[in-house]
Protein backbone atom coordinates (compact mmCIF):
# COMPACT_ATOMS: atom_id res chain seq x y z
CA UNK A 1 0.00 0.00 0.00
CA UNK A 2 1.40 3.44 -0.78
CA UNK A 3 1.22 6.71 0.81
CA UNK A 4 -0.34 9.75 -0.61
CA UNK A 5 2.00 13.17 0.16
CA UNK A 6 0.68 16.93 -0.42
CA UNK A 7 2.97 19.29 -0.05
CA UNK A 8 1.18 23.11 0.37
CA UNK A 9 2.03 26.61 1.16
CA UNK A 10 -0.67 29.22 1.94
CA UNK A 11 -0.36 30.35 -1.74
CA UNK A 12 -1.37 27.03 -3.36
CA UNK A 13 -1.05 23.12 -3.70
CA UNK A 14 3.02 22.54 -4.83
CA UNK A 15 2.81 19.11 -4.91
CA UNK A 16 -0.10 15.67 -4.74
CA UNK A 17 1.19 12.07 -5.33
CA UNK A 18 -0.95 9.45 -4.48
CA UNK A 19 1.31 6.54 -4.28
CA UNK A 20 4.62 7.56 -3.00
CA UNK A 21 6.72 4.52 -1.52
CA UNK A 22 8.55 7.04 1.09
CA UNK A 23 8.98 10.26 2.48
CA UNK A 24 11.69 12.18 4.01
CA UNK A 25 10.67 15.08 6.40
CA UNK A 26 13.19 17.66 7.92
CA UNK A 27 11.38 18.27 11.19
CA UNK A 28 12.57 20.53 13.96
CA UNK A 29 13.96 17.45 15.92
CA UNK A 30 15.52 16.16 12.77
CA UNK A 31 14.96 14.13 9.64
CA UNK A 32 11.86 11.56 9.66
CA UNK A 33 11.35 8.83 7.52
CA UNK A 34 8.04 7.98 6.71
CA UNK A 35 6.90 5.04 5.12
CA UNK A 36 3.23 3.95 4.74
CA UNK A 37 1.80 2.32 7.64
CA UNK A 38 3.38 4.85 9.91
CA UNK A 39 2.01 5.77 13.11
CA UNK A 40 -0.14 8.97 13.31
CA UNK A 41 2.39 12.16 14.05
CA UNK A 42 2.01 15.76 14.14
CA UNK A 43 5.16 17.49 14.11
CA UNK A 44 6.72 21.05 13.35
CA UNK A 45 9.20 21.23 10.35
CA UNK A 46 11.99 23.13 9.75
CA UNK A 47 14.12 24.27 7.44
CA UNK A 48 15.66 21.46 5.19
CA UNK A 49 14.88 19.56 2.28
CA UNK A 50 11.56 17.27 1.84
CA UNK A 51 12.19 14.13 -0.33
CA UNK A 52 9.33 12.27 -1.94
CA UNK A 53 10.46 8.90 -3.31
CA UNK A 54 8.28 6.54 -5.75
CA UNK A 55 10.16 3.90 -7.21
CA UNK A 56 13.59 4.30 -8.58
CA UNK A 57 12.53 8.46 -9.01
CA UNK A 58 11.95 11.45 -6.50
CA UNK A 59 11.00 15.03 -5.96
CA UNK A 60 12.84 16.85 -3.65
CA UNK A 61 11.82 20.32 -1.87
CA UNK A 62 13.30 23.48 -0.16
CA UNK A 63 11.23 23.65 2.96
CA UNK A 64 11.51 26.86 5.47
CA UNK A 65 9.21 25.90 8.30
CA UNK A 66 5.69 24.88 9.01
CA UNK A 67 4.04 21.60 10.22
CA UNK A 68 3.29 17.75 9.14
CA UNK A 69 0.33 16.02 9.60
CA UNK A 70 1.67 12.43 9.15
CA UNK A 71 -1.24 9.43 8.96
CA UNK A 72 -0.86 6.02 8.35
CA UNK A 73 -2.04 6.38 4.45
CA UNK A 74 -1.09 9.91 3.61
CA UNK A 75 1.29 12.76 4.53
CA UNK A 76 -0.29 16.48 4.40
CA UNK A 77 2.56 18.52 4.89
CA UNK A 78 1.80 22.52 5.29
CA UNK A 79 4.75 24.77 4.64
CA UNK A 80 5.47 28.10 5.27
CA UNK A 81 7.56 28.17 2.00
CA UNK A 82 8.41 25.40 -0.19
CA UNK A 83 10.03 25.20 -3.78
CA UNK A 84 10.90 22.64 -5.81
CA UNK A 85 14.88 21.89 -5.24
CA UNK A 86 15.07 21.13 -9.12
CA UNK A 87 14.17 24.89 -9.60
CA UNK A 88 16.54 26.88 -7.28
CA UNK A 89 17.95 29.75 -9.24
CA UNK A 90 21.39 30.04 -8.00
CA UNK A 91 21.61 33.60 -9.12
CA UNK A 92 18.63 34.63 -7.08
CA UNK A 93 20.28 32.99 -4.34
CA UNK A 94 23.85 34.49 -4.48
CA UNK A 95 21.91 38.02 -4.32
CA UNK A 96 19.74 37.19 -1.72
CA UNK A 97 22.71 36.04 0.23
CA UNK A 98 24.90 39.29 -0.61
CA UNK A 99 21.89 41.30 0.52
CA UNK A 100 21.26 39.99 3.73
CA UNK A 101 24.85 40.20 4.37
CA UNK A 102 25.04 44.08 3.60
CA UNK A 103 22.46 44.30 5.60
CA UNK A 104 23.40 42.08 8.56
CA UNK A 105 26.92 44.00 8.60
CA UNK A 106 25.31 47.53 8.34
CA UNK A 107 23.57 47.02 11.69
CA UNK A 108 20.09 47.47 10.91
CA UNK A 109 16.62 47.70 12.75
CA UNK A 110 16.28 44.26 14.50
CA UNK A 111 12.89 43.81 12.73
CA UNK A 112 14.78 43.94 9.22
CA UNK A 113 17.94 42.21 10.67
CA UNK A 114 15.32 39.28 11.66
CA UNK A 115 14.19 39.27 8.08
CA UNK A 116 17.95 39.82 6.59
CA UNK A 117 18.85 36.99 8.98
CA UNK A 118 15.84 34.68 7.27
CA UNK A 119 16.78 35.40 3.93
CA UNK A 120 20.43 34.50 4.06
CA UNK A 121 19.42 30.86 6.09
CA UNK A 122 16.71 30.45 2.82
CA UNK A 123 19.53 31.35 0.52
CA UNK A 124 21.61 29.05 2.61
CA UNK A 125 20.09 26.05 2.45
CA UNK A 126 19.11 26.49 -1.27
CA UNK A 127 22.96 26.67 -1.69
CA UNK A 128 23.50 22.95 0.25
CA UNK A 129 20.58 21.81 -1.53
CA UNK A 130 21.20 22.60 -4.98
CA UNK A 131 25.28 21.32 -4.15
CA UNK A 132 23.86 18.06 -2.82
CA UNK A 133 21.58 17.35 -6.31
CA UNK A 134 24.42 17.97 -8.33
CA UNK A 135 26.66 15.90 -6.29
CA UNK A 136 24.47 12.90 -6.78
CA UNK A 137 24.07 13.00 -10.50
CA UNK A 138 21.48 12.36 -12.33
CA UNK A 139 17.81 11.52 -10.72
CA UNK A 140 14.61 10.79 -12.36
CA UNK A 141 11.78 12.85 -10.97
CA UNK A 142 8.32 11.97 -10.41
CA UNK A 143 7.08 15.14 -11.79
CA UNK A 144 8.12 15.64 -15.50
CA UNK A 145 10.29 18.58 -16.23
CA UNK A 146 7.71 20.63 -18.43
CA UNK A 147 4.71 20.43 -15.94
CA UNK A 148 7.12 21.63 -13.21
Amino acid sequence: MPIHVELVTQERKVFDEPEADMVLIPAVEGEMGVLPHHAPVLTTLGFGELVVRKGDREERFAIYGGVVDVRPDKVVVLADLAESSFAIDLERIDAARESARRMLEQGVPETENREAALALRRAELGLRIHRRLQNRGPVMRIIEDEEA
